[in-house]
């Protein structure tokens, strides 16, 4: 199926990318020569239009379905510049920086009924507040940029937009909704934080 610019396979357990996916692919502040970590590539693209801005991409993911689905999807369109790993948030990259990180976070408010059984789950799944992944991201990421470089991530109003906002305030970056866009039930936002 197209995707804006790419031809991308969709699996039923990976998440299908959506207008959250798109708001992040499509604002991307990525520079040439730059080095790029996504986290929870999912599909893959993501990463796929990151390659048309910098040829230095990882790609992570938990969902080991998502990792098979992204590289037929990277063949699919002729990309061979992404490098993709298997693990859990900067598991696979202990000790590595890059100048920009990436994530379209699992953001919804889950209780035990809303749990899906397959590793679908992982792409929604934010704890009873929405937060779970949301705050574990946020405490390792300082540790995995670069100096002056940038944190780009997705999350809902109903993980608490403003407390993210604070979080990287009280780590020094200056963080600020970039864009968003209004759903019937919650407002998804792009929000962009710069390390200085």
């Amino acid at each position: 199926m197209k995707m804006g610019k790419f031809e991308i396979e969709t699996d039923d357990l990976v998440y299908e990318p959506s207008d959250d996916t798109f708001l992040l692919a499509k604002n991307l502040e990525i520079k040439e020569g730059q080095s790029v970590l996504e986290i929870g590539t999912g599909s893959g693209l993501v990463s796929m239009y990151a390659s048309l801005l910098t040829d230095d991409i990882t790609a992570t993911d938990i969902n080991y379905n998502a990792l098979e689905l992204a590289e037929r999807n990277f063949k699919l369109n002729n990309i061979d510049t992404i490098k993709l790993e298997f693990g859990d948030l900067f598991e696979p990259v202990k000790n590595k920086k890059f100048d920009v990180l990436l994530f379209n976070t699992p953001y919804l408010p889950t209780d035990t009924d809303d749990i899906i059984d397959d590793d679908l789950n992982y792409a929604f799944d934010g704890g009873l507040d929405g937060r779970n992944v949301i705050d574990r991201f946020l405490n390792e990421a300082p540790n995995h940029l670069n100096d002056k470089g940038i944190i780009q991530m997705i999350q809902s109003s109903l993980s608490d937009t403003e407390r993210t906002l604070d979080i990287l305030d009280s780590k020094g970056f200056i963080a600020e909704v970039a864009k968003s866009e209004r759903f019937f039930f919650e407002e998804i936002v792009l929000i962009n934080a710069y390390k200085i």
